[in-house]
């Protein structure tokens, strides 16, 4: 067994061994991943975060021997809540940015390693709180406003819609996996519209009753989502409602209390 880490700002994860093949989710800056086995130039990985699965090129990714991926795995990781600047092996002065979600392990004096590769950061960092803040969460929610969707995005410059709840959750240290069907089997189910509090996730289905999207309850009648871009709009117990197109675009189907 073969062990990794993204040393770069965010890497796409993809279906099948194929740069053209559909993009699934993304890696972070930190984020450790096992590799499963090699096809050429790509590897198949499993996101030890959420255990996500997929293709990467293995060109970006650092492989780590056991007892480095086992001493950062074991440290309590700090998280990016803002664009942070990286500087590489401070001698070449190699800058970069890591993004919101981004993971920064084994800190010392603003500098950390991996392997052989000395890092300096510049920026505020995280470490979420043993205790839970629905405020703290709801503001982490709002910094992704207007980002654009992006199938398997996890990023303020592309996100999906359980990519985004995935990632806010993430900075309050909630672990929730990767897509919205997924995510509906988590947490305390909620029977009743009346009763949902801010910070619930709601969850929505097509025709054929199949969870296809996910948002967060942010006050009692207001949803943030990724929909076309992450965005606010209206909710009732029908589903959400579009001020704009003056109609409902997603159906209700189950509220989930993680929180």
């Amino acid at each position: 067994m073969e062990f990794g880490i993204c040393i770069l700002s965010v890497i796409p994860v993809r279906q099948e061994p194929s740069d053209q093949a559909e993009m699934t989710t993304q890696v972070l800056f930190g984020d450790l991943v096992v590799i499963n086995n090699r096809q050429g130039d790509w590897v198949n990985i499993r996101i030890v975060y959420d255990n996500y699965e997929g293709w990467v090129d293995k060109k970006q990714i650092l492989l780590l021997e056991k007892s480095e991926f086992n001493r950062l795995n074991n440290d309590n990781p700090l998280y990016a809540t803002e664009l942070i600047d990286i500087i590489e092996d401070s001698s070449s002065g190699k800058l970069f940015p890591i993004l919101i979600g981004s993971v920064i392990r084994n800190i010392s004096d603003s500098k950390f390693n991996y392997n052989s590769h000395n890092f300096i950061y510049e920026g505020q960092l995280y470490f979420p709180s043993s205790t839970i803040n629905v405020d703290i969460l709801l503001e982490n929610a709002l910094l992704f406003l207007n980002s654009p969707y992006l199938w398997g995005g996890k990023t303020p410059f592309g996100i999906d819609c359980s990519g985004f709840t995935q990632t806010v959750f993430k900075l309050s240290g909630i672990k929730l996996l990767r897509d919205a069907s997924q995510q509906a089997s988590q947490g305390e189910t909620i029977s009743l519209f009346g009763e949902s509090r801010p910070g619930d996730l709601l969850f929505f289905d097509n025709e054929e009753g199949t969870i296809i999207h996910v948002g967060i309850l942010i006050k009692s009648n207001e949803i943030i989502h990724a929909s076309g871009k992450v965005r606010i709009d209206t909710v009732d117990h029908q589903g959400i409602y579009n001020n704009e197109l003056k109609k409902y675009t997603h159906n209700l189907r189950l509220i989930k209390r993680i929180i």
